[in-house]
């Protein structure tokens, strides 16, 4: 009698009998991940310089880039708004700029359907650099070019640290998409 391979009933996310996807873990994740983002700026670290990237906005596109039908465009309004609540940046200005964003990367998805990861990295990379410019000018204060200089520190960090956040989010999206144990 053959012997039945052990892999016959699984694949990547897990075993196929009596198990489903969690409705939870595939809808909170993504969610989650973006509102701790959001949070992740407020932990007390001293510096001279605005240092820490905006990882809410960063985890976001990371999230659109490696999922593109995953948000509706209207997402970038109540995730910018609670972004907005934590960031310091004037109310609205999160809002419009992750709406905006949301809409110029549907387009840009719509045009370029086929991308390396490169030209994702840059892709978000002029985003992250945009959106900080933008934010600097939204936010009030005189812009000098000591203040610019400032912010450079800010957009290399944000674009060199998309690689680790791509993995992170990638490992958090084998999280969502594995099949629980369901009973009855």
């Amino acid at each position: 009698m053959d012997q039945v391979n052990p892999k016959a009933r699984s694949d990547e996310y897990g075993s196929r009998i009596n198990r489903a996807h969690s409705p939870v873990l595939f809808y909170a994740v993504p969610y989650l991940t973006i509102l701790l983002g959001s949070i992740l700026p407020t932990l007390p670290i001293a510096s001279a310089l605005p240092l820490i990237p905006p990882m809410g906005f960063i985890i976001l596109l990371a999230w659109r880039m490696i999922r593109p039908g995953l948000f509706p465009v209207w997402v970038g309004f109540p995730l910018g708004m609670f972004d907005d609540l934590f960031s310091g940046q004037p109310f609205g200005s999160a809002i419009m700029l992750w709406s905006i964003s949301m809409i110029v990367f549907d387009i840009l998805e719509a045009r370029f359907p086929w991308r390396s990861f490169a030209q994702d990295w840059l892709t978000l990379g002029l985003g992250i650099a945009a959106y900080l410019l933008i934010g600097a000018v939204l936010s009030g204060a005189p812009l000098t070019l000591p203040g610019l200089i400032a912010l450079a520190p800010q957009i290399l960090l944000s674009f060199m640290i998309y690689p680790m956040v791509v993995r992170v989010i990638a490992r958090l999206d084998r999280l969502r998409l594995k099949r629980i144990r369901v009973i009855g």
